[in-house]
């Protein structure tokens, strides 16, 4: 049946859209952390529908929620007020940091990034963008040409100009042998000097820690920094929360927070966790910024009443249960469980991460160079043991990558780890 699924998938959709596994998995239906395939083999997920699933599958709450409001209406546009986006958007405002923060809602990250491109550049009349090398913010035209990683970067072509700062990532580049400290003060030297070869940027876009990148991250306080630098020109920082979002790091609610010495982002765009799977995305920006538009919009499906009413299920049930706090004790015991692993595979180079997001960089043993044939094969040896992880990487590295849902157990990471630990050991 399976077989005859990738046929069809084959025959009907891109080339380009991506599948795991040599003999990819159909998934049914899950619970909690697990979920199961159509042969019924159950699997531990460790990486939630690509930091999707952010409190459980078939969560109770969520579940309830959607049908309930299923029951009354699923949609009417923006045209018409709508009491789940009024609450969300109270809630979201409530939690962002950002003084007099306003939410609009899209139906993705990808959506999401490019409202705030379409909001930076409207707002300082500039249509060129600072990004990370690195980077990763989504797959629409816009949002392809601000992303500083050639595996998803199909086309130059672009309606922005951007250029690529370092700083995304600590253990490689020309930086990497510089201790925390003049690591940041280089990136700010490198960054006040593009800054004076260009005309005056809109913006500058990052994630907090780069998701698709392989979950690279900059020391702490290397945002806070380049907002001194940027806010003395009048240059937005934008802050890709799509996958750092909502506690996932542990220390923090938000991955900018890291880097909060100089004040709040300007923007902050969000998606992923927040709908539990439903399709949700959005931007929350200081009043100034969201209402410069000085043309109509509206949006058909973002802040739908159906994932509205998910959102706010599975926003009130994450701080209820304090599961920023559950990512911060169970991740941290799951570092350093992998890094006891690691200490004995020659294939890996680091374990890194923050709570429940983390990453696994795979070398060829003895070298630093990237080792995508191992990282396939540890996933395919994973998956045999009943383990669903993701993988990654930017320019020469190949990551495994971490991020179950953030209600995970101590009992469940214990398991995952020695299931992960098998497949290492076995390359």
């Amino acid at each position: 049946m399976t077989k005859d699924l990738y046929a069809r998938h084959r025959s009907v959709l891109p080339d380009w859209l991506a599948l795991y596994y040599e003999d990819p998995l159909e998934i049914t239906h899950g619970e909690g952390r697990h979920v199961w395939d159509s042969a019924g083999n159950k699997y531990l997920d460790f990486f939630g529908g690509i930091l999707t699933t952010m409190t459980a599958h078939a969560l109770p709450e969520v579940t309830k929620a959607v049908s309930e409001q299923a029951g009354r209406i699923i949609h009417s546009s923006t045209l018409y007020l709508n009491r789940p986006m009024v609450e969300l958007a109270e809630r979201i405002a409530h939690v962002s940091g950002i003084p007099d923060a306003r939410v609009f809602f899209t139906t993705s990250g990808t959506e999401a990034n490019d409202t705030a491109l379409l909001l930076a550049t409207a707002h300082r009349r500039s249509n060129t963008i600072l990004a990370m090398r690195n980077s990763y913010h989504g797959r629409s035209f816009g949002s392809v040409g601000i992303t500083g990683n050639r595996g998803w970067s199909p086309t130059s072509l672009s309606p922005l100009q951007t250029l690529y700062v370092h700083g995304g990532v600590r253990t490689r580049g020309p930086y990497a042998h510089l201790d925390d400290r003049d690591f940041i003060d280089a990136c700010v030297a490198d960054l006040t000097d593009l800054l004076g070869h260009t005309r005056p940027p809109a913006a500058l876009i990052a994630e907090p820690v780069q998701g698709v990148g392989g979950f690279t991250s900059p020391p702490d306080g290397l945002y806070a920094a380049f907002r001194e630098v940027l806010h003395e020109r009048g240059i937005l920082w934008i802050a890709d929360e799509v996958q750092t979002g909502w506690g996932r790091t542990g220390d923090h609610f938000w991955g900018w927070q890291a880097h909060g010495r100089s004040g709040p982002p300007d923007i902050v765009t969000f998606a992923k966790g927040i709908g539990n799977g439903m399709s949700v995305g959005g931007v929350i920006a200081r009043a100034e910024i969201m209402n410069c538009l000085d043309a109509n919009s509206i949006s058909t499906f973002g802040g739908t009443q159906v994932t509205m009413a998910a959102g706010l299920a599975n926003l009130n049930h994450l701080l209820e249960h304090d599961l920023q706090g559950n990512a911060r004790r169970v991740g941290g015991l799951l570092i350093e469980r992998l890094r006891a692993v690691a200490a004995q595979v020659p294939h890996v180079r680091e374990v890194r991460g923050r709570g429940l997001m983390i990453g696994v960089e795979l070398t060829r043993p003895g070298t630093d160079e990237a080792a995508p044939e191992a990282a396939s094969a540890v996933l395919e040896e994973a998956r045999a043991g009943g383990l669903l992880v993701g993988k990654g990487g930017g320019h020469s590295t190949s990551v495994l990558r971490i991020a179950p849902p953030m209600s995970l157990t101590v009992a469940e990471a214990e398991e995952g780890a020695a299931i992960l630990e098998r497949a290492l050991r076995s390359i």
